[in-house]
């Protein structure tokens, strides 16, 4: 069974600039309006398309382990525009129907496959930000972050861009525990999927040499990069928080070293 993974933001916020770190082979992307996308990389599998039926027999024959939509809630907005003219609510309930058969197709997908719906997000009434829909009766028929046990939303301030993990108590971002260690993450979807990917088991495991834990991607560094460098500088494999550990210990031991040469010169000058 496949694994949703649900990515909110406001436009310009960091949503499509966040896969940009991915390899032209690594990542499926499906670009429901066909827009182009705000780096240089041309993914190899891609389709741009926002028909329901092409977009998840797209998936279904993916090879990649991660597969991005982008934007999903335009997959509503569209059929909404083309059903404009249809009087009464029972477009809306189709509507709510077919957004709620793509996400529920992703659990026929292989375990390790990770697909990510990448969506905008709307304010309401009360300050409360949730993905955003097609009208209160459709809100009524799907709760979309209901679907979802993984939810990030892109967080952009004085030109830095991030993830948040964790609801600050007005939005609707949540993810398991122990899967991020911070309430924000750098903006970078390849390191949220390493992180994924470990926390699951989709991968396999490296332990950390001194508390046994699982190491995890930290400080936009992966697995791979702590586990290099800890080992070349420490000698052992070190989580990114035993390695400050370690590396803390090594400056005061430096520190103390340094104030007992200088005390021992004093000495011998006096």
């Amino acid at each position: 069974m496949g694994l949703p993974v649900l990515i909110l933001g406001y436009s310009g916020s960091g949503k499509s600039a966040s896969m940009r770190n991915f390899s032209a082979d690594e990542i499926s992307l499906v670009n429901v309006n066909g827009k182009p996308l705000p780096f240089r990389t041309k993914f190899t599998h891609s389709i741009s398309s926002d028909s329901y039926s092409d977009i998840t027999n797209f998936i279904r024959t993916q090879k990649t382990k991660a597969i991005v939509i982008d934007d999903v809630q335009y997959l509503m907005a569209n059929e909404f525009m083309r059903r404009a003219k249809e009087t009464g609510f029972q477009k809306f309930t189709e509507i709510g129907q077919h957004f709620w058969d793509l996400i529920k197709s992703v659990e026929g997908l292989p375990s390790d496959t990770v697909v990510y719906f990448l969506s905008h997000l709307e304010t309401g009434e009360d300050g409360r930000q949730k993905a955003k829909t097609i009208g209160k009766l459709l809100d009524e028929k799907i709760t979309v972050e209901g679907m979802f046990t993984i939810v990030l939303k892109t967080v952009a301030s004085d030109g830095k861009y991030a993830f948040a993990t964790q609801t600050d108590g007005t939005d609707t971002c949540k993810s398991p525990i122990g899967l991020f260690d911070t309430m924000y993450i750098s903006n970078d979807l390849k390191l949220a999927d390493e992180s994924i990917r470990t926390y699951y088991g989709f991968v396999p495991e490296q332990k950390c040499s001194d508390c046994g834990n699982v190491i995890m991607p930290a400080q936009k560094k992966t697995v791979s990069d702590i586990v290099d460098g800890t080992t070349k500088s420490y000698g052992k494999p070190l989580c990114w928080n035993c390695a400050v550990k370690e590396m803390n210990k090594r400056k005061k031991a430096n520190a103390n070293a340094s104030e007992t040469v200088s005390g021992g010169t004093g000495a011998a000058s006096a």
